[in-house]
């Protein structure tokens, strides 16, 4: 740990992890009386002190771009749980499953990561896994016409912008 430390920084090293388990446990006890309120506050600053070793520091992220990206995928979990449900609801021989593999364009773990849980959070797609060796992630579509525009489309709507989010270079790694 760098000696080197403010005062602020010794009691508060994670900010952001502070406000969360205080804003947790003003909601798990539905109040925001005095008492409440102090004890979120003293949790707020003995529950990061205590994890902070357990904490990698997060990359420098653009997050202008990782704003975009969220409400992207908001948009795109929105719409794919339309065409999922009218999918499933209609006839089988309308549903044509495929899987396919998504060429990755790095292998840095955030970018990658990232890119398998959102495939899996968009309804329609589950990433079935990352393979190092093959540099690509094994997808499944509940249906496509077309593997190859899924692929294009989930590069360009997400890949992409992982990369740019983490600034990284194609085929750069972590």
């Amino acid at each position: 740990m760098k000696q080197n430390m403010s005062l602020l920084d010794r009691c508060l090293p994670h900010p952001f992890v502070s406000v969360i388990v205080a804003v947790c446990w003003l909601m798990l006890n539905h109040s925001a009386e005095l008492f409440d309120v102090v004890v979120a506050i003293i949790l707020g600053l003995i529950i990061p002190k205590l994890i902070q070793p357990f904490i990698v520091n997060t990359p420098n992220i653009h997050w202008r771009s990782a704003i975009q990206l969220f409400f992207i995928v908001l948009w795109d979990i929105c719409v794919s749980n339309v065409r999922v449900a009218k999918q499933v609801l209609g006839p089988t021989k309308n549903l044509h499953p495929k899987w396919f593999r998504v060429p990755l364009d790095t292998d840095h773990e955030h970018v990658n990561s990232l890119l398998a849980m959102i495939i899996t959070t968009t309804p329609g797609t589950v990433s079935a896994g990352i393979d190092q060796e093959r540099g690509d992630i094994l997808v499944h579509a509940l249906s496509s016409e077309d593997p190859e525009a899924e692929i294009q489309e989930i590069k360009a709507r997400y890949e992409y912008r992982l990369l740019a989010i983490f600034r990284v270079q194609q085929g750069e790694s972590l």
